[in-house]
């Protein structure tokens, strides 16, 4: 699906401007074809500031279905802040927790089978939009910027930067490798010993499936997971996992590797699935607040420690 229409008059960001709709398209792909400059977390922004009008009607969804004939308007931020929808009700917020929150980062905590962030099929509910939406409410001109990432099947601790000078900050301890980032893992089996380090190399492919390589690989990423046994039994293990890298999938490959893939972890080799989730979740999270450059560290209990409730036998 494709929109067509001539080139618009203006094509600044920050100025009212017009575009006519000839072909059936999603919104978001409209304003690209707009600002072809722009990245997607701006054209996002510019749809969550209630400054993208389709016949005249504020549009909020990235995924908003427009017809040939449909007229998108931009307006300036004067303007959209008349034409934004009442604030939401807190309860709305209640799928949000908060583990720490100032006036430069929001810490919270991610539930299991939620993005973190929207991919490009368009998602509307995700941790960020969830973000963005709860300190909007605040006010109108906050957004929350997305930092780093957990995959989909992953609970536990986020940070969020509430402006783009403190997201750059943060990201530079990431791209560093000062963040301290500590996961726990229910795994089927266990490690052949106590602990140790998994040091690989990893590559996506476009479909994002994730493969273990060599180094002279095209493409592939350095992988280093440290884990250590904290509790076991003779079914399962609990692992405590420190990585110094964050490739996706990556700890799930490196239990996969050791020949205990993790609870749930059907896609690499896991052979239950007692809580219909996948075991690993982020419980720590630890580096320099980028404002008053303090260590700081955010924790988060193990949904998945207490495993008397959970019924892991292997089925026969």
């Amino acid at each position: 699906m494709n929109a067509k229409a001539g080139c618009p008059a203006n094509q600044g960001e920050g100025s009212n401007m017009e575009f006519n709709v000839e072909e059936e398209s999603f919104l978001l792909p409209t304003l690209a074809l707009m600002f072809p400059k722009s990245t997607k977390t701006k054209l996002r922004k510019m749809l969550t500031e209630g400054r993208v009008l389709v016949n005249g009607t504020p549009v909020y969804k990235a995924k908003e279905l427009l017809v040939g004939g449909d007229e998108v308007q931009i307006i300036n931020h004067a303007d959209a802040v008349k034409k934004s929808p009442p604030p939401k009700s807190k309860k709305q917020f209640s799928k949000l927790k908060i583990l720490f929150e100032d006036n430069f980062i929001l810490v919270v905590e991610k539930p299991a089978g939620l993005l973190s962030v929207a991919t490009d099929k368009l998602e509307d509910d995700t941790l960020h939009s969830r973000c963005v939406d709860y300190v909007k409410h605040q006010s109108e001109r906050a957004w929350c910027h997305i930092v780093h990432r957990l995959d989909r099947d992953t609970s536990g601790v986020m940070v969020f930067a509430k402006n783009q000078k403190i997201k750059e900050r943060l990201q530079t301890q990431f791209a560093h490798r000062d963040v301290e980032r500590v996961y726990h893992a229910l795994v089927e089996g266990g490690p052949k010993n106590s602990e140790g380090i998994d040091s690989s190399w990893l590559v996506e492919d476009k479909h994002l499936h994730v493969k273990r390589v060599k180094s002279t690989f095209k493409g592939s990423k350095e992988s280093i997971t440290h884990w250590r046994v904290e509790d076991q039994d003779e079914f399962v293990s609990l692992i405590e996992i420190k990585i110094e890298t964050g490739r996706r999938h990556q700890i799930r490959m490196a239990m996969q590797f050791l020949g205990c893939p993790v609870v749930g972890d059907i896609v690499h080799g896991a052979t239950m699935n007692p809580l219909n989730r996948i075991c690993l979740h982020a419980t720590e999270l630890g580096f320099l607040h980028p404002s008053s450059n303090e260590f700081v560290r955010y924790g988060s209990n193990v949904p998945f420690a207490n495993r008397d409730k959970i019924d892991l036998k292997p089925k026969q």
